[in-house]
């Protein structure tokens, strides 16, 4: 083993035993190297005040060379911020201004021993390096019976980890923390458990209330104190959108410093939050651990980065950090927030006439870019063929009854025609079906 993995694991092991007991073994072996192209040429950017010849990049007129064409179009921004390549850890000051962001949105972070965010490509990266650094074969992964079918991949495919569900909800419509429970304490023969909280979640648009919160916290910790390891991850993707009286902050503050046997890793980012999907930046941030443990979980963490990616795209980091400076953000973000508001609750205020109740129940929403009907009368992948085929409507069938909607891409305005569309294609093939 690398001495400088050593060195960290040691560190990991001195400071919490438990969450070294959490690591796979990659995640024991990888390290950040600290003799290196990266190290040489930060001592080199630091003191080579005459020629640096260490990094790949091109400079021309003391900047970094770069196309007119490519300029042109970005000419607000100065090239230092977008040609260079970014740290493997991203860009330091939006590292800050993220961390101060997520502190100020979830008061419950405030006091807690809070890592510096580190910069991924999105959200999914941030879930791989979760599952490289802790999920190996056989280990649990305990998600919820709906949920965003991307966990199959980067956890069960990649790193041949044992997907254990539990029902999303209970038979009242709420959050079944004692699904959870049970599927945590089934784990006690391993001792050790990845648990991912997805919310609002994908597909339903549900998150839970304070009170089902609490449940969850309180499963969480039952199980550490039956001596399973947890590995908490709150991916809070659509962070943000909630619209009703739910929790409005991540659990990922909850969690942290829990128990012993709790690591709270909080993985969110920009990707949703500030409407730039295509801009890939996200963020890893570890909770609630010894300032020498949260360095060393950071050192294997960009380790990680730098063995898969190098480090993330500097231009669209550059382009969220401005944002989050700009005076006029919090405006504009609400009122994005507003126009997200208003469509979820046309859906609700829809789906609440009674009208469709023959054909269809919905799960509970109150969040998020979705919300899932509970088809009654027909097959989800049928209808869903039905309504490209004859109206050109898209949605997402999931399994036999559960056809998802995604509110989000859909106009205020708009909202009533698609579900009379969807409500028409049912009775189209019930039709079909009694002939």
């Amino acid at each position: 083993m690398n001495p400088l993995a050593q060195s960290l694991n040691e560190t990991i092991q001195k400071e919490s035993p438990h969450v070294y007991e959490m690591l796979s073994e990659l995640g024991k072996q990888i390290y950040f190297p600290k003799v290196g192209i990266l190290s040489q040429s930060a001592e080199a950017k630091a003191k080579a005040k005459k020629f640096n010849a260490t990094i790949g990049t091109a400079l021309e007129n003391g900047q970094p060379m770069h196309l007119k064409v490519i300029q042109d179009t970005l000419s607000a921004y100065n090239p230092k911020d977008i040609y260079e390549y970014a740290p493997p850890a991203g860009k330091p000051e939006l590292r800050t201004a993220w961390r101060s962001k997520i502190i100020e949105e979830n008061p419950s972070l405030q006091g807690k021993n809070l890592g510096n965010p580190i910069a991924t490509n999105a959200l999914t990266h941030g879930l791989s390096i979760v599952a490289d650094l802790f999920a190996g074969p056989g280990d649990a992964v305990i998600i919820p019976d709906k949920n965003w079918e991307n966990y199959e991949l980067t956890f069960g495919i990649r790193r041949g980890a044992e997907l254990v569900y539990y029902p999303l909800y209970t038979e009242d419509r709420l959050f079944n923390a004692a699904g959870l429970r049970d599927a945590l304490l089934a784990q006690k023969g391993k001792g050790k458990a990845i648990v991912v909280l997805n919310f609002p979640n994908n597909p339903t648009g549900y998150t839970p209330g304070p009170e089902e919160g609490r449940a969850i916290v309180a499963a969480i910790k039952e199980a550490a104190e039956a001596g399973i390891n947890v590995v908490a991850v709150t991916d809070d993707a659509y962070f943000g959108l909630f619209f009703e009286d739910s929790l409005h902050e991540s659990l990922a503050g909850q969690l942290a410093g829990l128990h012993p046997r709790v690591l709270s890793v909080k993985i969110d980012g920009a990707t949703k939050e500030e409407y730039v999907w295509g801009f890939r930046v996200g963020f890893i941030t570890y909770v609630g651990q010894s300032d020498a443990a949260l360095a060393a979980l950071e050192q294997k963490t960009i380790g990680i980065i730098r063995g898969t990616i190098s480090s993330g795209p500097h231009p669209s980091q550059t382009f969220v950090l401005h944002a989050l400076q700009s005076p006029d953000f919090k405006v504009q973000k609400q009122e994005k927030f507003d126009i997200m508001k208003g469509r979820a609750n046309r859906v609700k205020a829809l789906l609440d006439t009674g009208k469709f109740d023959q054909v269809w129940d919905y799960y509970p929403f109150n969040s998020g870019y979705f919300m899932c009907l509970k088809l009654k009368t027909v097959d989800a992948e049928t209808l869903r063929l039905h309504l490209l085929d004859k109206y050109g409507v898209g949605t997402i069938a999931l399994g036999e009854t559960d056809l998802r909607v995604a509110f989000s891409c859909i106009e205020e305005a708009n909202i009533e025609e698609l579900f009379e569309t969807i409500y028409q294609g049912v009775l189209d093939l019930q039709n079909v079906a009694a002939k």
